[in-house]
């Protein structure tokens, strides 16, 4: 294991928000459609971290609203986003939190991504991997290490 590892097994629960200056980008339709180096990491024990980015780091009119919505435990309601690029429309791939709780004030507006539904995802060169299953929305990068929740068999965690 070196310097750089992460056990997503020692992350917390209660999920930690922290901040990253790593270069996150998202690619859609051949397009660069979101970069920055102003996101915000949240780890949850067994999951990759999701990578929350703030609204500014996504083109203009790459971002629609979508219909549905959904409760997180420690973030509170999420609305969902349908990202367009490049001619690809990814419905409801997109989330974020208009009034998060307390302890998540931080990631306001910001918008995470499911990577399985984008053409790539970033994390400074790598491309990421998703985390398993189809609600969760971690991206699995080379210094993480397993096991991750979406997995067969994880259901119970």
């Amino acid at each position: 294991m070196g310097p750089m590892t992460e056990r997503v097994a020692d992350y917390p629960r209660p999920p930690r928000l922290e901040p990253s200056h790593r270069r996150i980008r998202i690619r859609l339709g051949g397009e660069t459609i979101a970069d920055t180096q102003a996101a915000w990491r949240v780890l949850e024990t067994f999951h990759p971290p999701v990578w929350y980015l703030p609204p500014d780091a996504f083109r203009p009119g790459v971002l629609r609203p979508a219909p549905g919505q959904s409760f997180c435990e420690w973030k509170g309601l999420a609305r969902y986003w349908t990202l367009a690029a490049g001619g690809v429309v990814a419905v409801a791939a997109g989330w974020s939190y208009p009034a998060p709780s307390a302890g998540f004030v931080t990631i306001r507006d910001h918008v995470a991504v499911y990577a399985g539904r984008m053409e790539a995802c970033l994390v400074d060169d790598e491309s990421v991997v998703p985390q398993p299953g189809d609600f969760y929305g971690g991206w699995i990068t080379q210094d993480l290490i397993g096991p991750f929740k979406g997995e067969a068999g994880t259901t119970g965690w």
